[in-house]
């Protein structure tokens, strides 16, 4: 994208309401299987872009971060914060925007909400990856923690691996009550359980998700046979786990970047050299996935940038042509790129 001096410079903008209308133009199960490719491409790139843990400024509330990374062509970034204790207050847990940008000239081309897309697309990098995780025919999910993920989770893997039944379980029944109605109508047999025990029976996939700032063991070890594939998406933070260590030590674990996992996951509580699998290398045919029909996968997700940019790219590429955005005047224009002054001036009432 190149923008002439005396060309008006604006940036497409997708508010909160357009990317709620784009899923519904698009349809949520095409998008999520539309995002996956997208994530999956990128994956299988990924020696392509800049890689760096996310820029964190942790608080006893929570967190606000960065979380930036480029191929070379696109710039993109994301802002996001992690607030667990928000929900008491009426508040989203997790809000979010980001940004791409053209490496070439440094001008934006798109700005949007991320708290939507970042919930789509968490989704969709699941089920992507338990796509070629999770034990063939897998189509029993246990999903523990029912709070904002729970819906687009279980979609995303009906949409991807096949799912046809969850198990919903949360501390807050009101909570399991709210998933299992939204989930009403979508596809899918919805069981509602009372313990996370109950859920997990007959589940070939695991998925935790909760939000306490806390090291938690959500998941024991004696809760967790043989042969299943565990998502693990709640752990995203120093000092916040969800799976008992002696989980970890019975699991293949796959992650998206090791340095950020280390530091944020589930393996934060194993020792700095515990081995551990980077995902696209599974892509890539460097490594081997699920070796056998007792293995216990984990994918140990914390969210990486890669998902974002991807995420990103995918918007940028489906609102053409729609309503579902509009241009921002977020650029200065000046007729003479040095008279920035005389730009202002002439802005004078």
């Amino acid at each position: 994208m190149t923008i002439a001096p005396s060309e008006k410079a604006y940036v497409p903008f997708v508010s909160v309401d357009h990317m709620m209308k784009l899923v519904h133009h698009i349809g949520m199960e095409p998008m999520l299987r539309g995002l996956a490719e997208y994530i999956e491409a990128d994956f299988r790139r990924w020696n392509l872009f800049d890689k760096t843990p996310r820029i964190a400024s942790h608080s006893e509330e929570g967190v606000i971060e960065l979380m930036p990374t480029s191929d070379g062509e696109v710039y993109g970034f994301k802002y996001v914060n992690g607030h667990p204790k928000n929900t008491k207050a009426g508040l989203q847990t997790v809000t979010a925007f980001g940004l791409l940008a053209n490496v070439g000239n440094g001008y934006p081309v798109l700005l949007s909400e991320m708290t939507v897309l970042t919930a789509l697309r968490t989704a969709a990098t699941s089920a992507m990856v338990a796509r070629h995780l999770a034990p063939k025919g897998s189509d029993t999910m246990a999903m523990i923690g029912a709070g904002a993920q729970s819906e687009f989770q279980s979609l995303a893997m009906k949409a991807l691996v096949g799912l046809k039944s969850v198990r919903l379980y949360d501390i807050d029944a009101a909570a399991t009550k709210k998933a299992a109605r939204n989930l009403s109508g979508m596809g899918l047999e919805v069981v509602t359980c009372r313990s996370a025990e109950a859920a997990m029976e007959g589940a070939q996939i695991i998925t935790t998700c909760t939000a306490d700032k806390q090291y938690a063991t959500i998941l024991s070890d004696n809760m967790v046979g043989s042969g299943v594939h565990i998502n693990a998406i709640g752990g995203d933070c120093p000092g916040k786990t969800e799976l008992a260590p002696a989980i970890l030590h019975r699991s293949s674990i796959f992650v998206e970047y090791p340095e950020q996992t280390r530091i944020e996951g589930e393996i934060q509580q194993l020792d700095a050299d515990h081995p551990v699998t980077e995902f696209w290398r599974v892509l890539a045919g460097e490594v081997p996935g699920r070796t056998s029909a007792e293995q216990i996968t984990l994918f140990d997700s914390v969210g990486f940038a890669i998902e974002d940019f991807s995420a990103l790219r995918y918007i940028r590429d489906h609102i053409g042509g729609t309503d579902y955005y509009r241009d921002l005047d977020l650029l200065a224009d000046p007729d003479d790129p040095r008279d920035l002054f005389g730009m202002v001036m002439r802005a004078a009432p």
